[in-house]
């Protein structure tokens, strides 16, 4: 039996948003689903007898475009893995070193659009931000390749460089940078005492040394400035594309004694699956939390935020999450990679799809976004991207992804760390809509 795993994606790149699930057996294929490949085989057929460059035909690469556009035409987050670059991402999710920039990307109308650039990596001190839009790399243009093969030209070996033209749509400036490739090794918990007696906890992707990590954190502030000091948390899921179910769950379960953390729903009732938290594994003491999200906040960002919203365990601050609410099942394919599908939504506590709508924080701030950046750091969000899952008539698209460099001017955190000790927080806040009472266990 093959495994099969579960995703939430932004995208298939240089880091992917993913939820792990169990194990599946693969389906077969009904009759009635193939009819169309005597129609390939005939038009494969008739290019390579017809066709000027078929003398030496690359009949992987063809095979294989053949089935990235195929996946392609499903929907966004629908692609194919090549047996390289399902090891590349098997490596990336277990939080192991590889060659590359340092970048979140996903395929945005034949261009590759940044996502988030990774805290110290090349492409952050490279300064660019998200919603570039890459159109060249190297002297290829970007346009007519995969997602896959881009990044795949944007990985690389340690210390060799990459040439990058970029766009930036809202003063239609374009502009080269050159990056030198770092063997990247995410680190996806940073963390500090913030004001004297606040937690802060920045968490930039879910992989498998997150929730580890966080726990090691929250055991240091336990002793400095001490527990009974300690006002609460702060949990910075601004530009976090993602990462481990797992990773995810536990996170919210140290935060919480009971209760749905997300849920998920196929085609079919017997698609229905539910992860619940555990009495005994809440390493918080009951203290106020606050939840930081942007635009660039997605998937299993967005599971952690909506669950803490839903279940009345945390305020959240800041602007409107990306609004990625399905979810991928990774279907191995033995020595050929793998297949990643669309099969499913996800739902927060109360029964949210959230899907290309996001999450609303609880109080919307903005940040003071220097003349410069203005119209150049918004993310899109979900509902922007062709071919999307629809959620009915109440799609929103477009919200801020911009954190300034200097943790002084950050009017989100300075927020945050208002409320946690009970000072008002900005005039300019705007209250949200209060929020559903969670689905009783």
């Amino acid at each position: 039996m093959l495994r099969a795993t579960s995703y939430l994606f932004i995208g298939g790149a240089v880091g992917v948003a993913a939820i792990v699930g169990g194990a599946l057996t693969p389906v077969a294929v009904k009759a009635t689903g193939t009819q169309g490949l005597g129609l390939y085989k005939q038009a494969l057929e008739v290019a390579l007898e017809r066709d000027v460059w078929s003398d030496a035909p690359d009949l992987d690469k063809i095979n294989k475009a053949a089935i990235d556009n195929m996946l392609a035409s499903l929907d966004p987050h629908s692609n194919y893995f090549d047996a390289k670059q399902y090891n590349d991402f098997q490596t990336q999710m277990k939080g192991e070193n590889f060659g590359g920039l340092g970048i979140e990307v996903v395929q945005e109308g034949g261009l590759i659009r940044v996502v988030t650039p990774i805290d110290e990596t090349p492409a952050a001190r490279a300064g660019l931000q998200s919603g570039d839009m890459i159109v060249k790399i190297d002297d290829t243009a970007v346009k007519g390749l995969t997602l896959k093969e881009a990044v795949d030209r944007m990985r690389g070996v340690p210390k060799t460089s990459v040439r990058l033209t970029v766009s930036r749509a809202s003063d239609n400036s374009m502009k080269e940078v050159t990056l030198v490739r770092e063997l990247i090794h995410v680190k996806p918990v940073r963390a500090h005492v913030e004001g004297g007696d606040i937690g802060y906890i920045r968490i930039t992707q879910f992989n498998q040394e997150t929730f580890d990590a966080m726990s090691i954190a929250m055991a240091k502030f336990k002793n400095s400035p001490g527990d009974d000091k300690l006002k609460g948390y702060i949990i910075d899921l601004r530009n976090n594309p993602g990462g481990l179910l797992t990773q995810s769950i536990a996170v919210v379960n140290a935060f919480v004694d009971r209760g749905e953390i997300v849920s998920t729903r196929g085609r079919t009732p017997d698609q229905y699956q539910s992860y619940t938290a555990r009495e005994g594994f809440n390493l918080s003491g009951g203290k106020p939390v606050v939840v930081l999200i942007n635009g660039g906040s997605a998937s299993a960002s967005e599971i952690v935020s909506g669950a803490l919203q839903d279940l009345h365990r945390a305020t959240l601050i800041g602007t409107r999450s990306f609004g990625k609410g399905s979810v991928q099942t990774l279907l191995p394919l033995g020595d050929a990679g793998a297949l990643k599908l669309t099969t499913a939504r996800y739902y927060t506590p109360s029964g949210r799809s959230i899907q290309a709508k996001g999450i609303e924080p609880d109080y919307k701030v903005l940040e003071d976004i220097p003349d410069e950046l203005k119209g150049k750091v918004e993310s899109k969000g979900e509902a922007s991207l062709a071919g999307h899952l629809k959620n009915g008539a109440d799609e929103k698209t477009g919200s801020e992804a911009y954190i300034p460099p200097d943790p002084a001017k950050d009017t989100q955190l300075i927020a945050a760390v208002a409320l946690l000790h009970g000072q008002p927080i900005p005039k300019s806040a705007e209250a949200a809509p209060a929020t559903p009472a969670a689905s009783p266990n």
